[in-house]
């Protein structure tokens, strides 16, 4: 055998490797996102069943609230869409950025609901009451926390696709950047 075409061979089974391990760690990172996305996913689930419990029990008595109960089941809703758009790819970073707007919506609208809710004390008495705003007001550091997992694992992701040599394989294997909450 010629050592020209030893060294191609050889020259080519280490280059097969490398691409080959390369492609496998960010497949590992990618697994990491999606697995730190099924905690922040499994959270957000939980709010939004809290919100439309809530939802449910203050409606008759704030019925002259409509448009403030209204804004809170749309943004909720436009979480929910968002939500759903990025459990179908959670490495999608346009996807992130829609449902960090959506939460954003809903942070806003869900302060003017929960003041009317605690001005009127009768309803804090209601246990249909009383345990969704308990959920609503233990979630935070919860969600806080599984977000910030969901960044980390996004973050290592990111610098491992935009790394030499990984960098060169981004476009054969569709790497994208993945996005940030």
């Amino acid at each position: 055998m010629n050592n020209s075409l030893l060294f191609w061979l050889v020259f080519l089974g280490v280059l097969g490797l490398w691409m080959l391990g390369a492609r496998n760690r960010v497949v590992a990172l990618r697994a990491a996102i999606l697995t730190a996305w099924a905690q922040v996913d499994q959270a957000l689930q939980t709010r939004g069943e809290a919100i439309a419990a809530l939802l449910l029990a203050v409606t008759e008595t704030l019925h002259t609230e409509f448009a403030a109960l209204d804004a809170v089941a749309q943004a909720q809703a436009q979480v929910e869409t968002a939500r759903e758009a990025l459990r179908r790819k959670p490495v999608l970073h346009e996807a992130v950025a829609d449902l960090s707007k959506a939460d954003a919506v809903l942070a806003a609208v869900m302060v003017r609901l929960i003041s009317l809710v605690e001005q009127h004390s009768a309803l804090l008495a209601e246990p249909t009451v009383k345990e969704p705003l308990k959920v609503l007001r233990e979630l935070p550091p919860r969600l806080a926390f599984c977000r910030q997992m969901f960044n980390e694992a996004g973050l290592a992701y990111n610098q491992a696709v935009t790394q030499f040599p990984t960098r060169l394989l981004s476009s054969v294997f569709r790497f994208g950047q993945a996005g940030k909450l």
